[in-house]
């Protein structure tokens, strides 16, 4: 064996480890070696990681990880291994910990919601800790998702007293007359992504119940004009799709023992020509406001299919191109 090849050998006993470590067909572990240029073998409860020493040490460190992860929650998620294989990079496996430990609330099939990367972590504990917050950033960081849990948790808690859901309609021009239908037949779709999530996070049922007792409203933007949100969870979404004016509509709702959460993506504006996104303006008005935080999500936060972070990518590649 020459000089510069070593190797490592890690005992694995348990099976369903071993399974969920390789992976289907062993997917997994072929990441791992074309990541780290390394070879992994498995012989009777061993994995043996054969390659240049610093990847060989790093797959080490990788696979204990990754043990820790599928033993803490039973199985491991693509993505999961995918953002460890980066905190490995970086040297902050150990941040996967606060991963694991932190979770939001159960959904009514019994999973547990947590966050999935440290930005994701780093959203949650503003939520925890300001009245209004904003996070921005690209399609599939979980910011509406993560923000809705946040919203039944503080409800579930009786940390406040309804749950109040709005975006804007029709790429914020709100001109709804020209569909089909009665007014909440043309609202519904354009509100569908909001009720896809609480019906995951709540249950159809508890979720009917709770509308009925008007604890939980979900509404267009224009809704929320000359009105004050008391005692509320408050989450306003695509709010790249607002105007300035709108966006300080709804800030000014904000009553006495509220919290305001505001997503949008704000390389996605879909706003006539001439207008100016809201989301886009009110950072330049509210930032360093003590009880205000922005979080700004990236494309290392996407925890949908691995190729929709490499077509955020490409597609920010090609829009430099072209400016």
């Amino acid at each position: 064996m020459s000089k510069d090849i070593t190797e490592k050998i890690i005992a694995i006993e348990d099976e369903n480890v071993m399974f969920e470590l390789f992976g289907k067909f062993d997917e997994n572990i072929k990441i791992i070696e074309s990541e780290f240029g390394v070879e992994i073998l498995l012989r009777s409860g061993e994995i043996k990681i054969i390659g240049e020493e610093i990847p060989v040490m790093l797959v080490d460190r990788l696979i204990y990880k990754l043990i820790e992860i599928i033993k803490a929650q039973g199985k491991l998620a693509k993505q999961e291994l995918m953002y460890t294989i980066q905190l490995i990079y970086e040297g902050k496996e150990e941040k996967v910990k606060e991963l694991m430990d932190e979770t939001i609330c159960i959904t009514a099939s019994g999973k547990s919601i947590k966050p999935k990367t440290l930005g994701q972590k780093r959203y949650i504990d503003s939520m925890k800790n300001n009245d209004i917050v904003f996070g921005i950033g690209p399609a599939g960081t979980g910011k509406t998702y993560l923000a809705m849990a946040m919203a039944v948790n503080a409800f579930k808690n009786k940390e406040v007293n309804r749950i109040i859901l709005t975006r804007p309609a029709v790429e914020a021009g709100e001109n709804l007359g020209f569909l089909p239908g009665d007014l909440q037949e043309k609202v519904d779709p354009y509100l569908r992504p909001v009720y896809d999530a609480l019906f995951d996070i709540m249950g159809f049922e508890t979720y009917g119940k709770f509308v009925e007792k008007g604890l939980i409203e979900v509404a267009p933007l224009a809704y929320m004009r000359g009105r004050t949100l008391d005692s509320a969870y408050v989450i306003l979404d695509e709010a790249q799709n607002t105007t300035n004016e709108q966006m300080k509509m709804f800030l000014t709702r904000l009553g006495f023992g509220s919290k305001a959460i505001i997503t949008g993506d704000i390389t996605q504006i879909d706003l006539p020509r001439g207008k100016s996104s809201g989301l886009k303006t009110v950072t330049k008005i509210l930032s360093g406001i003590n009880g205000i935080d922005f979080v700004y999500l990236t494309k290392l936060d996407i925890v949908r299919h691995p190729l929709v972070q490499k077509i955020i990518e490409a597609y920010d590649k090609y829009e430099k191109n072209v400016e």
